[in-house]
């Protein structure tokens, strides 16, 4: 099979454009902001990015950093977008079931999606899920962006769940320190992890199995420094301006 073959799936063709149909529909009645609506187009384009194009077809046969990099666009970077473009009066109405009151709670969203993350990278379910791609790797992917999407929904809005910035801030930081480790055993492991890699039907690139485990354990720890440390950055930021808000607004403090 060609290598950069372009690839079509029921995640591709499906999902992706039902997700902007509902979108689109959703907006009528709520309007959003145009930031909003590239940040949930850009997402969209993400999700087709790795299941149509030529990156689908290298992270499922030949390479495990594309295929790495298939996974943080699914569990982090489309999530985020996704969340980021709903409109804050959409947000108040999606939130309202019980079930999603319960998934977006901090202390439930974010050992779930840890876990979710953690489960999938264990060598023989990751090879499983690559030996099985239409039901267990689809599976996969589901929970990636649906763990993502609660994980992030605290962060980025007040309902169900309304944190202040210093509590956003420390739950970013958080996730951070507690997903950040996966990229580094990957990276720093001395041999290959998963067979379903180190069996290609071609090596690619130059890489051996164990450097394309290396390099794309180095891509998932540096990603997440970046893109965990931006949005804790934010929170903080907002943080320390409430807080000198404050203590304006409380005045000097007389001495006794």
């Amino acid at each position: 099979m060609d290598p950069y073959a372009w690839s079509w799936n029921v995640e591709a063709l499906v999902i992706v454009p039902l997700l902007g149909l509902a979108y689109a529909v959703a907006l009528r009645r709520f309007g959003a902001s145009r930031w909003r609506v590239v940040c949930f187009a850009s997402a969209l384009l993400l999700l087709l990015g790795v299941t149509v194009t030529p990156l689908e077809t290298l992270a499922l046969r030949y390479l495990l950093v594309v295929h790495l990099l298939q996974n943080v666009v699914l569990a982090e970077w489309a999530p985020l977008l996704l969340v980021l473009g709903i409109p804050p009066a959409l947000a108040a109405r999606l939130a309202r079931p019980r079930v999603v009151r319960a998934a977006t709670q901090p202390f439930v969203a974010l050992p779930l999606w840890l876990a979710n993350y953690l489960v999938w990278h264990l060598p023989w379910i990751y090879d499983a899920a690559l030996r099985h791609p239409h039901s267990l790797l689809h599976l996969e992917h589901a929970l990636y962006v649906v763990t993502g999407v609660a994980m992030w929904w605290s962060v980025l809005h007040d309902e169900p769940h309304r944190l202040g910035a210093g509590a956003r801030a420390a739950y970013v930081f958080a996730a951070f320190v507690l997903g950040s480790p996966l990229g580094l055993v990957i990276a720093l492991v001395p041999s290959a992890m998963y067979e379903f890699y180190v069996e290609a039907p071609e090596r690619l690139w130059g890489l051996s199995a164990l450097a394309d485990q290396q390099l794309g354990g180095m891509f998932m720890a540096v990603e997440q420094a970046v893109v965990f440390f931006a949005v804790f950055a934010y929170w903080f930021w907002r943080f320390l301006a409430e807080e000198e808000r404050r203590a304006d607004a409380e005045g000097p403090v007389e001495a006794a």
